[in-house]
């Protein structure tokens, strides 16, 4: 019976797997069928990708009228004349109703199929929730879903995202981001799942399993499309789309890991990197997109780039003379589909010519099609493009807001908690003050309801701001809310007005604690690039002066990434990140000051003291000197304000019981990792139990540590749970300078909580 138990697993995925091969060999038939029956204009237009604007009412190609209406003469230009087979985006960068996306996809569709049938491809950016579709579910930020450090959770937002984007007729979701984002300079760090490699790409896998299910034809599924390979936010500025200088050993260590265990997941799609790494922006690069990407790892999927990055390459990047070069290094270094947005007559003329000219091969077109055709295929748009608006019953149901209202409970992490302030009792006098104490946008941040997240307000007016919630849950009578200071635009990024701060400081003389919302309003891309990384001075001056009445002060931290507080951070009794939660999160952020729920987060990245001190976790030895008092002042070198995997709760759990199953073994065979965990506390809560590997001498200097293991528990009071791990090559090794992965015998050593314990690899 054993045998039957273990082996019948193992026989379903045999099965499964032999049907997904013999489905994949019919598509490939297809696929060169239909290729075979293509024009080089039709093939051409294939390969181009415009922006919903385009084909719409209005003055221009780069703004619509509303309400939004398709043009039928753009329509048929873009997609009859030049047989344009992808559109991306919304028109007017905002939401839309499903029933409008139904509308206007069903119109896309019926105009755009051409003499062959084929279909158009819709995409767009569902990142933590559908974007552009009004009564989404609006999930934390990725930074946030990190931080719950939870993979069931992360696999049900995709899961629920996936619904709700095919719900609104689209079938291809720019998500995840699986950036390496160790740098809290960076105006994307909140898009990514922080600064660990192995962090990402647990959870990148668990976010493309709940998109793409075993079948992306099923419709209640969507491709997924991997951002942004490979090396994006780690410029030398801080700033997006900028140089990068990345070591080949770096590269592969470090950024690669993730994309390699996605495309080894069956992942359908990747997003080429905007940026330049070494000198030559990575749109142009054939060693990364052709040698690498698909030679070496294997990836069979579209490659889609990012906006406008080919035009880029001549007007930004100075490596293409015209435009016409531009495209012709582009698609010979591997793209299948450019992201033209707008100028598609250019793009596509030029193309046709490079091929009649024999400066782009026909061959290579004919690959890059067949992989845009394969997606086609394998989401099912030959048979059914469009599925009936009846078919989604549970859109934006209370079932998808029970699920990102958990998520956002365990994604606030608590980082101060002075004499157990928390959590508050009932009856406590609250001051609610901060520039993002009132306010849905800054708790969803960009991507919602529109690319800089500005017309949040607009759509989601039925859910709770922090004070909303904490009103609601305090009562009337015990909240008094005086705003300090506010946000306003300046044409370039948001900064604090209003000096209101002397109101704020003379309301907290009636309460008994002040709830401080600090942080940064929305922001993406380039708009979010900044040069100061503390906290504003109108939000520094608010927090001092607060400081300075002796009121116990709450900090709540809204931000993309993590703004210094090292000038205030004594003052404050209480702090909580709260990342951006989404639409739930000033419900989860009450929830968690009343204590009707435990805080469980953990952060994602190190959260710095000083602009000149950003350190990763995994830093190297030498960042990690002692102190010699007396010598020199070493107080810049590693110390950060708050470490990766850091976060408390309401109840205290201990560790013990460290163990390994051999002190020495081959780098064949795998080490077994057991630790005992306790609530030894007074209530239940959740905590993640992490562990980190160090390679404690090699001949590459190895990082102080690396986390190589985690799993989240619930344990009430006195319960106790043996969690295991299991250690294998990949962990031991790490990748030479000869691009070789190497593990050099010598000793490890393990940690998990405060226990550690050595072993030998042979």
């Amino acid at each position: 019976m054993k045998k039957t138990l273990l082996t019948v697993p193992l026989l379903a995925f045999s099965l499964f797997s032999v049907a997904q091969k013999q489905a994949d060999a019919v598509i490939d038939q297809k696929v060169k069928s239909l290729l075979s029956k293509m024009t080089l204009e039709e093939k051409v237009g294939q390969m181009a990708q415009i922006t919903m604007d385009v084909i719409t009412n209005g003055k221009d190609r780069y703004s619509s009228d509303e309400p939004v209406a398709l043009n039928q003469q753009r329509l048929e230009h873009a997609l009859v004349k030049y047989k344009v087979g992808s559109v991306l985006n919304t028109a007017n960068n905002r939401a839309r109703t499903r029933e409008v996306w139904h509308q206007i996809i069903n119109k896309i569709q019926e105009t755009g199929k051409g003499r062959l049938n084929i279909p158009v491809l819709y995409g767009i950016d569902a990142v933590h929730g559908t974007t552009y579709t009004a009564d989404a579910t609006m999930f934390p930020q990725q930074i946030g879903q990190a931080a719950t450090r939870n993979r069931s959770l992360v696999y049900k937002g995709a899961e629920i995202t996936a619904y709700e984007t095919r719900a609104s007729a689209i079938p291809w979701n720019f998500s995840p981001v699986l950036d390496l984002a160790p740098d809290p300079r960076f105006p994307r760090q909140w898009e990514t799942f922080g600064e660990d490699p192995y962090l990402i790409t647990e959870l990148g896998l668990q976010m493309i399993k709940g998109f793409e299910g075993n079948n992306v034809a099923d419709p209640y599924r969507v491709a997924s499309c991997l951002k942004h390979f490979v090396g994006y936010q780690v410029s030398v500025s801080g700033k997006d789309r900028t140089p990068a200088y990345i070591p080949d050993h770096v590269l592969r260590d470090y950024h690669l890991p993730p994309f390699k265990a996605a495309i080894e997941a069956g992942a359908h799609s990747i997003m080429i990197n905007s940026g330049i790494i070494n000198g030559v922006p990575v749109h142009a690069n054939y060693q990364l997109l052709t040698k690498l990407l698909r030679e070496e790892l294997g990836f069979k999927g579209l490659i889609v780039t990012d906006w406008g990055d080919i035009e880029n390459l001549h007007t930004r990047d100075r490596v293409a003379k015209d435009h016409k070069e531009a495209i012709m290094l582009a698609i010979n270094a591997g793209i299948d589909m450019s992201m033209i947005a707008y100028d598609y007559e250019r793009f596509c003329d030029n193309l046709i010519a490079l091929v009649k000219e024999g400066k782009v091969k026909e061959t290579r077109i004919n690959d890059a099609v067949g992989h845009i055709l394969t997606l086609k295929y394998k989401l099912g748009l030959f048979e059914k493009a469009v599925y009936d608006l009846k078919q989604y019953p549970k859109f934006g149901s209370k079932e998808f807001e029970q699920a990102a209202y958990q998520t956002a409970a365990e994604s606030i992490t608590l980082l101060k908690n002075t004499n157990n302030l928390l959590p508050l009792k009932k009856g406590t006098k609250l001051l609610v003050t901060g520039p993002n104490a009132n306010s849905m946008r800054t708790l969803n941040g960009g991507w919602t309801y529109s690319w800089q997240g500005e017309k949040v307000e607009e759509f989601a007016g039925k859910y709770n701001t922090i004070l909303e919630a904490l009103t609601q849950k305090a009562g009337k009578e015990n909240v008094a809310f005086v705003e300090g200071v506010s946000y306003k635009m300046d044409g370039k990024y948001y900064e604090e007005f209003e000096n209101g701060i002397e109101k704020a400081v003379k309301a907290a003389q009636d309460a008994d604690a002040i709830v401080l919302c600090l942080g940064e309003n929305s922001y993406t891309e380039s708009p979010g690039n900044l040069s100061d990384l503390y906290m504003s001075d109108l939000q520094t001056e608010l927090a001092l002066k607060l400081g300075a009445t002796g009121k116990p002060i709450i900090l709540v931290l809204n931000e993309g990434r993590p703004r210094l507080i090292s000038k205030f951070e004594p003052k404050m009794a209480g702090i909580l990140q709260a990342y951006l939660p989404g639409n739930f999160g000033g419900d989860a952020l009450a929830d968690i000051l009343f204590g009707e729920v435990n805080p469980s987060g953990k952060l994602p990245y190190n959260y710095p003291r000083y602009p000149n001190s950003l350190l990763g976790y995994n830093h190297k030895p030498s960042e990690n000197r002692t102190v010699m008092e007396g010598v020199y002042n070493y107080a810049a070198e590693y110390n950060p304000q708050y470490e990766f995997g850091y976060g408390l709760s309401y109840t205290t759990f201990k560790f013990e019981n460290l163990k390994l199953s051999a002190e020495k073994i081959k780098a064949n065979q795998e080490l077994t990792v057991s630790v005992e965990v306790s609530n030894t506390g007074s209530r239940e809560g959740k905590e993640v139990v992490e562990l980190y590997l160090s390679d404690l001498y090699a001949t590459l200097t190895p990082d102080s540590r690396r986390l190589r293991g985690f799993e989240k528990i619930n344990l009430k009071p006195g319960e106790k749970q043996t969690i295991t791990f299991k250690l294998n090559q990949k962990d031991f090794s790490f990748t030479h300078l000869d691009n070789r992965s190497v593990v050099e015998p010598g000793e490890f050593k393990v940690k998990i909580g405060l226990l550690s314990k050595n072993f030998f690899v042979e």
